[in-house]
């Protein structure tokens, strides 16, 4: 009788654990789903359907459904980092094309002032030569002038 006792208590352990494991593989081929769901996922039916088909499978697709879950963020899309909306990076560039071109006009415009200064000093600097070398002619007459009246005496 201890006999028949334990067969059965077997037999129940047996339908028990297959039970658990069944409604255990329930479970897990669900996670990819749940996790689609929280994030607010654009192919949640998808993600749900092939984790249905991922169970006629063994769940050989299974990692690849999780994986397509976790990549989408409800702020950020398809997991990039990049908290910033295409439009809001269209704008930013557009910014920078705008600024772009000013600080072009500005560099065009501090070229011709360079290049005018440039064609100031240049000219100034060839006055001051001609000065220098105009007194530099003066000097040399009124030096040879006292030297000349001096032998005229």
């Amino acid at each position: 009788m201890s006999n028949e006792f334990l067969d059965y208590a077997a037999l129940f352990f047996l339908i028990f654990a297959c039970i658990v494991m069944f409604y255990g593989v329930i479970a897990i081929h669900d996670i990819p789903y749940e996790i689609a769901k929280k994030r607010n996922h654009p192919h949640l039916e998808a993600i749900h359907y092939a984790g249905w088909v991922s169970l006629f499978t063994l769940h050989v697709i299974w990692p690849f459904l999780w994986i397509w879950a976790t990549l989408w963020h409800k702020e950020n899309g398809w997991g990039n980092g990049n908290h910033q909306t295409e439009s809001e990076n269209i704008a930013k560039l557009n910014q920078y094309l705008e600024k772009k071109s000013d600080f072009e006009k500005q560099n065009h415009e501090l070229k011709q002032e360079l290049s005018a200064i440039s064609q100031k000093f240049h000219q100034i600097s060839e006055r001051l030569l001609h000065l220098e070398q105009g007194k530099a002619a003066t000097e040399a007459e009124t030096a040879t002038a006292p030297a000349q009246t001096q032998e005229k005496e």
